[in-house]
Parts: C-alpha cells; sequence; structure tokens
C-alpha cells in the first residue's frame, strides 16, 4: 500500500469556497513531497426528469470564462445533508420541486488536488412552484429531450464534467 503521509500542513488561503492548502508528505520511500490541496466544499447536483425530458442550467462561469450547460448544482450548507441540499438547489435554480428523489453516484471532481464531493441524484415527480435565485445567480433554464442531450455530449456543447457523468447515466441506464 503506497500512502502518503503528512507531516506538515500550511494554509496559504481562506475563501468563502474554497482553501488552498500546501501539505508536506513522508513517501513510502522515506523521501519528502509537497502537495498543493484545494478544500472544497461538498456539492449536490441534481438530474431532473421531466417526462422524458431533463432540465439544463446556462450560466457563465467566469473560471472558463463561457456560458455553459450544467444539470442543477450548488454546493451544500454547513451541516446540510446532500439530498436536502439537492432538493434546495433545485428548487431555487429551475423552480421545481421534487417528488421523488434517488442518490445515483458519489464522486471526486479532480481528487489530484480537490477533495471536492459531488452527490448526484435524480429527481422526478416535480412540481413547478417559482425560482429563488441566489443574488449573484443568473441562470437561464431549458429543457432537452434524450436525442438533444446525446447531441449536445456529441458536439462538445456540454463540457461540465458532473453533467455528463449525469446525461451519460440517463441516456444509458
Amino acid at each position: 500500500m503506497n500512502t502518503e503521509i503528512t507531516v506538515k500542513s500550511e494554509k496559504i488561503f481562506e475563501g468563502k469556497i474554497v482553501n488552498l492548502r500546501v501539505d508536506t508528505v513522508e513517501l513510502q520511500n522515506q523521501k519528502y513531497a509537497k502537495r498543493e490541496i484545494v478544500d472544497h466544499k461538498d456539492a449536490a447536483c441534481i438530474l431532473a426528469v421531466i417526462n422524458d425530458r431533463i432540465i439544463l442550467v446556462r450560466q457563465y462561469r467566469k473560471a472558463v470564462e463561457d456560458f455553459i450547460y450544467e444539470l442543477p448544482a450548488g454546493i451544500l450548507n454547513i451541516a446540510e445533508e446532500p439530498q436536502e441540499g439537492a432538493l434546495r438547489e433545485l428548487k431555487e435554480e429551475t423552480g421545481y420541486k421534487a417528488g421523488k428523489i434517488k442518490l445515483i453516484y458519489e464522486f471526486y471532481t479532480s481528487p489530484g488536488f480537490s477533495n471536492e464531493k459531488v452527490y448526484l441524484f435524480e429527481a422526478s415527480d416535480l412540481v413547478f412552484e417559482g425560482t429563488d435565485f441566489d443574488e449573484d445567480e443568473c441562470i437561464e433554464t431549458i429543457e432537452v429531450n434524450m436525442d438533444e442531450a446525446r447531441k449536445m455530449l456529441e458536439t462538445g456543447r456540454i463540457t461540465d464534467s458532473k453533467t455528463i457523468i449525469g446525461l451519460l447515466h440517463w441516456i444509458y441506464s
């Protein structure tokens, strides 16, 4: 088993969503290495199914300087259970309340440098109640059927990893 033992940890930055630290680790061969770690809050993502369609949100993402299509998602609040966060995000971003929700996958987004975990849920029996965007969100929602979703994947219009995982699950399960 190849483990790394942390011998020193230095906080570099503390933010609202992420913290950055540099860990010094001892390797199995008694050598030392530095690891830059992004501590990221966990998130919930929702594959919201309405009949034969799913809901995508389109929003500008500063990190990639572009508008992208994504499944509704968001960071979990402190002490918030993933399912509770998924239901809250679905309502805030799309205006829908789910009658049924089930966990599909849990995954790390980029474990080489971040501990962010995403909980991907499938939601159904949706009832529209009205959106409740966060004050810094400008979101457009669209509904797409399976063929449209497949085309968006094939042509590279979907570039977000959690959305790719959710759509592949929906299309191929």
